[in-house]
């Protein structure tokens, strides 16, 4: 039996920024040759700005010349690169539990989730954002507590998560629960919410000019905590 990993299919994977940037002065030039017309650029752009896949710009760009088509990454590079950025996964994590009883604790920027995290919020609240973070293993779980408060989980668009936790007149939130890119972390989020809420949900990782040049965490960095 072989041990290598399935080929991976390059149009699965996660489209950046530069890469709609590129499509949308394909479809700005394709409207200046008269290709397209004003209005199809319009509705070309919102699908262009809204793609997460290469399949997705792909789809945009079919009917126009190859010089227009997108370029994808080959498959060898997408099966040595695993779709996700080996470096942030792994390092020694730090504090494992977050607590906020009657008050507030945030924890975000450059940290390490370690393999097992508690959150509890106890008439008050509790943030995690994991857009910048590391990840110390593979699969990592966080335990949601909240009792007549609220705990807030933020993770990154590219990474699996898997919502399985219990509301009792309170909520839940599982919207966030789907696949990542090929080779990213398990997010597995469970707990309990009383007379309060658990929300995770997805958000993009900004910009470097908007958070500074290192947005990751390196190993023995300082997360960021409040409360």
């Amino acid at each position: 039996m072989s041990n290598l990993p399935e080929p991976v299919d390059p149009r699965s994977l996660r489209v950046s920024d530069a890469d709609r940037d590129q499509v949308a002065d394909v479809l700005r030039d394709a409207v200046g040759q008269g290709r397209i017309s004003l209005d199809e650029l319009d509705e070309r752009l919102g699908q262009t700005y809204s793609a997460r896949t290469y399949a997705d710009l792909e789809a945009v760009t079919c009917d126009l010349p190859a010089s227009g088509a997108v370029t994808l990454p080959t498959t060898s590079a997408a099966t040595s690169t695993g779709g996700y950025p080996p470096d942030r996964v792994g390092g020694s994590p730090g504090a494992k539990f977050s607590i906020a009883i009657m008050s507030g604790a945030r924890r975000r920027g450059p940290w390490v989730v370690p393999t097992t995290y508690v959150a509890l919020a106890i008439m008050g609240g509790v943030q995690l954002d994991l857009r910048y973070a590391r990840f110390s293993a593979p699969e990592v779980t966080i335990q949601a507590y909240a009792l007549m408060g609220g705990v807030e989980i933020i993770v990154p668009e590219d990474i699996e998560v898997n919502v399985a936790g219990i509301g009792f007149m309170g909520g839940f939130d599982q919207h966030a629960s789907g696949p990542g890119v090929p080779g990213a972390p398990r997010l597995k989020v469970i707990g309990f919410a009383l007379m309060g809420g658990v929300d995770v949900k997805r958000k993009p990782v900004q910009k470097p000019d908007k958070q500074g040049p290192q947005l990751f965490a390196k190993e023995n960095q300082p997360p960021q905590i409040e409360g």
